[in-house]
This record gives structure tokens, sequence and C-alpha cells, in this order.
């Protein structure tokens, strides 16, 4: 009997738990610009290229034979894992319904056709347009460039005199030269992970997001589970959640979707067909659950389904952020001690080293992040807090002086 070969799409940090559990099953053939060589004990086979360039990975996958492909935690490889799936006859979601899922005019249009609220927004190309929106707002207005992740290009208007450095911002990032521009809510944030099978929707967690206060890097500094939120409120996102999941057509999979309050009505800003990235899809579903997200993964892949079970573990988990200041790392203290802490699961720290260089931190791609559990929330709190006691990078900015990381 042949070997399976799986494809990977994407050699991010978050892809690193699905590769390392595809490698038990096959040979892993991995898709990716740049790949680390953390990564190297676990593939077969590499190829160096945009995860976007659907093409070319198609015609990767078709030399290589492979017998399964798939993705986890990033969404720019989405559409490509569902073109290759659909053009070899391997088990996946339509390139339609994957297009769908990562461009977020087209999450809104459906909604709309599925009669789901949204809030105002337009897809706009000039400037013109997208002052003129504005001007028929009564508040804020957040751009948002298309085909973009990671925040980058994302920016919030208050007033229109800023409407021109935004718009010129956003642009940059745009693949197509278009952006969305929408109405900025600004209530109380929620993250939702579901998985799918057979076009079943479940379940899995609901969280809280809070931010940085820094408001240009439209980050969040931490994501918690379960959320400590109303109940009555809970509820309508996880209703919502499923109605977008089965209207947007999703055949299998995970999904993380992001949601905002507004008037105390709750509205998609989000939502991607694949795992919620910073680990939530490896670490927190199954802290929370004891889902084993990347086998439910290679199964559907491989097989077309997948049997799993949900069992409520009670704990509490989430995982906490930091950015760094601009400049050139000097000395970091307390990694070893941090990740040697029973409650600290997967994280990023082993990026960190002296003569870092550190560029102006503009999204989220720029944080750092750990897992953290708890029996609660205040017991989570008190947790970081300690975390935040003894670990310190310090940083030699611009100006000569020393700064630590940003919690906060």
């Amino acid at each position: 009997m042949s070997k399976n070969k799986i494809m990977i799409v994407g050699a991010g940090d978050f892809q690193l738990p699905l590769v390392k559990a595809a490698a038990k099953r096959g040979d892993v053939i991995l898709a990716a610009p740049v790949v680390a060589d953390v990564f190297k004990p676990y593939i077969a086979k590499e190829i160096l290229c945009d995860v976007r360039d659907k093409e070319t990975i198609l015609a990767a996958a078709k030399a290589e034979g492979i017998t399964a492909i798939q993705t986890d935690q990033t969404d720019l490889p989405v559409r490509t894992v569902a073109y290759v799936a659909e053009q070899l006859g391997l088990p996946g979601n339509s390139y339609d319904t994957a297009c769908i899922f990562s461009e977020k005019n087209r999450m809104r249009a459906r909604m709309e056709e599925l009669g789901l609220p949204v809030l105002p927004y337009k897809v706009v190309s000039t400037l013109e347009e997208a002052t003129a929106f504005f001007r028929g707002l009564n508040g804020s207005m957040i751009l948002k460039p298309m085909g973009t992740q990671g925040s980058r290009g994302v920016v919030e208007v208050a007033e229109e005199a800023e409407i021109a450095d935004a718009f010129q911002l956003a642009m940059q990032f745009s693949d197509d030269g278009r952006i969305m521009v929408e109405k900025c809510a600004h209530g109380i944030e929620f993250v939702m992970e579901s998985c799918v099978v057979n076009g079943k929707v479940t379940d899995l967690i609901l969280g809280d997001t809070h931010y940085f206060s820094k408001k240009s890097l439209f980050s969040a500094k931490e994501r918690i589970f379960p959320s400590v939120e109303d109940p009555e409120i809970t509820a309508k996102v996880a209703k919502l959640n499923r109605a977008i999941v089965e209207g947007f057509g999703l055949k299998q999979g995970i999904t993380h979707g992001e949601y905002i309050l507004d008037d105390g009505e709750p509205y998609l800003l989000e939502i991607a067909g694949r795992g919620g990235g910073v680990f939530i899809s490896s670490d927190l579903i199954h802290l929370r659950t004891g889902f084993p997200t990347e086998e439910f993964l290679l199964d559907l892949a491989m097989f077309g389904d997948a049997k799993f079970t949900i069992e409520e573990t009670g704990v509490f988990c989430g995982y906490r952020a930091f950015y760094l200041p601009a400049g050139e790392v000097e000395s970091v203290e307390g990694v070893s001690y941090t990740e040697s802490l029973p409650y600290v699961h997967s994280t990023q720290l082993a990026h960190l080293h002296t003569g870092m260089q550190v560029h102006e931190s503009t999204n989220k791609t720029a944080r750092t992040a750990l897992i953290v559990s708890a029996k609660d929330y205040e017991e989570w709190q008190a947790r970081v807090a300690h975390i935040r006691e003894h670990l310190h990078v310090w940083v030699r900015t611009a100006d000569g002086s020393l700064a630590d990381a940003i919690w906060d």
C-alpha cells in the first residue's frame, strides 16, 4: 500500500502542531515561502512559494502525488487548499466557499442574502468614495484592505481630516486596489471557534477579546476562554455564528469567527474557514474541551469525515501577548523560568534573542504570545501578572533609553 503524502500549506509558528501530527501519518510536503529549521525533522519535501500561488502549489501537488491537503491558523492558504483539493478530487471545501470565508466583502454580501445583520459597509477604490461613505456615518469608520491578514493596513478614522492618510496606508496592503470601509463599532468583542463535518456545525469554544491600548495595532493582547460576559449575549453570538457558518456553505473544517456588540446586538467582524491563530486551534480548544484539533483536521483532509467527542474540562485558558518597542534587544530574562511553569503551554519566546532588531509595531504580527491556563479568570490574571514579574525583554531604543516589553 502506498504511503500517505500530506501537503500542508503554511509554515509559520502556528502551523507546526499540524505538521508534527501529519508526520505521524505519512510523508509531509510543506508549501510556504520560507521553511524554518524547526520544521525540517517532520517533512519529506518543501515547496518554496507564495501560499496564495494556487497554480504552482497545484502543480507540485500533482507531481508529488499527494493524498491530502490541509492548513490551519492562517488565512492566506485557505483558498489555495480548497482549490487544490477541488482540482484533485480530494476531500475539502469548494473554492467558492473558501473565497467567501476569506474575502470580507463577500462575507457581508452573503450575509445580506441570508437576511443576517451587517454593519454599514462599502467596497471602495477611491478616496472620494471613502470620504462620501464617512460623511454618511454618525461616528468613526474603519478601513480594511482586501485580501490581507494580520490586521495589516487596518486603520480607524474618527475625523474626516484623517481619511486621506488612512486611505493611502490601507491601499498599500490591498492586493486588488480596493478596500472595504465600514462603520466602526466599539462594543465588547467575542471570538468563536466551531467545527464542521458534512455541513453540520458544532460549537467548540466562545471567548472574549481584549485589546492593547495602542489603537493603531488593532491587535488583541489576550483572548480568554470561556467568555466571562453575560450568557444571554454569548448565546446570541453563538446563534449568529452557526447561522453564518451554515449559510456560507462550509462542508468541513474548523472556523474562527470574531464578533462585536453594537447597541447590544452582535455583528460579524470577520470569519475564517480555519482554526484561530496564536495557538487557539492547537492549544486552547484542546485545553478547554479535549477536542483533538490536528487529528480532526487530518481525518477530514484524508477521509472527508471525522469522529470526535467534546468534554468540558473546566480549564480556564487564553493567550497573553506583548510587543516590543522599536530598537535593538539588549537582554532577555526569564524565558526558561516562564516556560517551566506548569500552567504555561505553547509560546513564541524562543524567537527572542539579544541583538534582535525590532521595527515599529503596526499590526498583530508583531506580537509575541504564550498560552496560560488556570481554574478561573482571577487565577489566570494572577498567573499572567506573575509571568510579567519574571519575563523581561529589554530594548535599547533610538533615544538611547532602555524599554521593556509592552503588555498593555
